[in-house]
This record gives structure tokens, sequence and C-alpha cells, in this order.
């Protein structure tokens, strides 16, 4: 018999499958499936994104799209569907889309991927759509390099918090504020970066992790009474948005079941959860999110449904591991 909680988790999965979804989301989306242990769903996700691969290797991208990165986000299905079904059309398509982000995708000079093909901007979106592949193909130098050269702009150390986008023409913050969606993509990403790989250079994942928990602590000053953050962390005249906090709540609760947050950490990332899923309606939508198609005000989104998704995963994985070491 189904638990309150399974139910919410049946009703989000299909509202998110019932949405039309940019490359990005369907990434997600076959990522939370896979952290669900819905394989058989994961591949037909994964098979979709290849059947929209551009030619230059882009995944899960229609024509005219103008995203360089966001396709690498289904990579991680992509990957499981080549390695589960033996299909070598799968794993055709992940080497394509490995080699355009590592050889052929717009960079600054320094090695640091443009988010658009259209435009020379670095947003901080880009850790969570890039690193963890990166991480989990055995790329983890070019992970962490990507984690750097976004830090280097978008990081504010006085803050701790992400700017959300450079622009590298201008040579200076294109949108200075602190996007709590942005500030949430980078802690989720270097948290399934680490989730998914084990081979880092020296000293690269303690730092790494230090820096995660460091936004996450940061990000944490900005909560309101109801759990929540403002749209814009440092702006209570936002919105009041959920989906940062499903992003924090995942990476926090991902570093404790991965040990490099301590268990009291556990708490937090639970209350974060909740709070998000006090705005789940009836039909399943995570509601009061940065809102799809153009992020501009509240409303719901695919990735929003998918990092409910990602949330409640990783809150069973640190449950079962605090529940084990009694």
């Amino acid at each position: 018999m189904s638990t309150t909680a399974d139910a919410t988790t049946d009703r989000v999965l299909l509202a998110l499958l019932t949405m039309q979804r940019e490359s990005w989301e369907q990434g997600i989306t076959g990522q939370a499936l896979l952290d669900l242990g819905r394989l058989d769903a994961a591949t037909l996700v994964a098979d979709a994104a290849v059947t929209r691969q551009r030619p230059d290797g882009r995944l899960g991208e229609l024509a005219g799209s103008v995203g360089a990165v966001n396709g690498a986000a289904c990579g991680e299905v992509v990957r499981h569907a080549a390695i589960s079904t033996g299909d070598p059309r799968y794993a055709a398509a992940l080497d394509a889309q490995l080699d355009w982000l590592t050889r052929r995708a717009p960079r600054d000079a320094d090695g640091t991927l443009f988010h658009l093909l259209d435009g020379r901007q670095v947003w901080a979106d880009t850790v969570y759509m890039v690193v963890p592949l990166l991480a989990l193909t055995g790329r983890t130098e070019l992970a962490a390099a990507q984690v750097t050269g976004h830090r280097r702009r978008l990081h504010d150390t006085r803050t701790g918090l992400y700017a959300a986008r450079w622009d590298a023409d201008r040579g200076e913050l294109d949108r200075p504020q602190p996007w709590g969606t942005g500030n949430g993509w980078v802690v989720a990403g270097i948290a399934r970066a680490l989730r998914l790989a084990s081979g880092w250079p020296a000293g690269t994942r303690a730092e790494l992790a230090g820096h995660a928990a460091e936004v996450l602590t940061a990000c944490l000053r900005y909560r309101t009474d109801d759990g929540l953050f403002p749209d814009v962390l440092d702006d209570p005249g936002t919105f009041r948005e959920a989906n940062a906090a499903q992003l924090l709540g995942y990476a926090a609760l991902t570093g404790v079941a991965d040990g490099w947050l301590p268990p009291s950490w556990f708490d937090t990332g639970a209350e974060l959860l909740a709070a998000a899923a006090r705005r789940v309606d009836r039909y399943g939508r995570v509601t009061g999110v940065s809102g799809a198609p153009d992020f501009a005000g509240p409303g719901t989104s695919p990735e929003a449904q998918a990092c409910f998704l990602l949330g409640q995963a990783a809150l069973g994985r640190a449950r079962a591991l605090l529940s084990a070491a009694g």
C-alpha cells in the first residue's frame, strides 16, 4: 500500500511526464527516473533525446535551438541506455555529445563554456548541465575546471552567492543578481558530480565539497518564514520561489548520503524539501517556482517537477544511511 509520500511522488512524476520539455528538462527527467529506479522509463527518455540530437552532437535539441550546453544534461541517461541495452546507437550519441562538449562547444579563452550559441555568456546553470556528465565519464579534471571558471566569473566571495550571468564581451556581469535557482543549479551540479565519480585529482573532491557547503550556507541566510527563498535571494520583494529549496535540499541530502556533509545537515535538507512539497497542487504540479518557458515569474516547470523527484530520492538515500549508522 502506497504511503502519502509515495502517492505525491507518483502525482509529481505523472505531471512531469505530461509537460513539454526542453533538452535540459529531458535530461533532468531522465536523472530523476534513474534515481527513483524506474530504469525502463529512463531508457525511453534517453531514446527521445537521441532522436532529437542535432548533427553537431547536442542531445535533445530542436532545430534552431541556441542552447550550447543544455543537451549535455541528457548524457547521463543516454549513457544508462547504452550500457543497459547494448545498442550502439546510444553509445554513438553519447560520444557525439561529449565530443561537442569537450572540443567544439563555444567557450572562453580559459575553456569555460558559454551557455548559448549566439552570445558569449557564462551562466550559473551550466554547472549543473555539464559538470556531472564530465565527471561521470572520467573527465574529472575538466569537470573541476568548469567549476573553477564559473566560480571565477560568478561567485561573490563577500556574500558567498553566485550571480546569474557573466558577459565575456563586456567583461562584466550581465545579470549580477543572485538568482536562487542559479545558486541551486551550482550546488546541485557539484553534488551530483561528486556522487557520480570517484576518480578526482588529489584534493579536488574536498575542495568542491567545501565550496558547495559554502554556497549552501550562504543561501540559507535568505530563507523566508515559509521555508522557501525569494526568487532573487537578496531581494525580499521578489516572489517566494520553491525550486531553489528543492535544489538546495537535494544537494544537502546528497552531501549527507555521500559523506561530505555531516549528518546534522539531514534536517535542513528534509525541511527544504518539505517546504517545497507544500506547493504541490492536486494535479501534482509544483507551483510557485520560476516558471517555464521564460522563467521570469512564478509558475510551473518540468525542471521543478524533476527536482522534486531528485530530492525525494536523495532523502531516501540519506535516511537509509543514517538508519544504518544507528
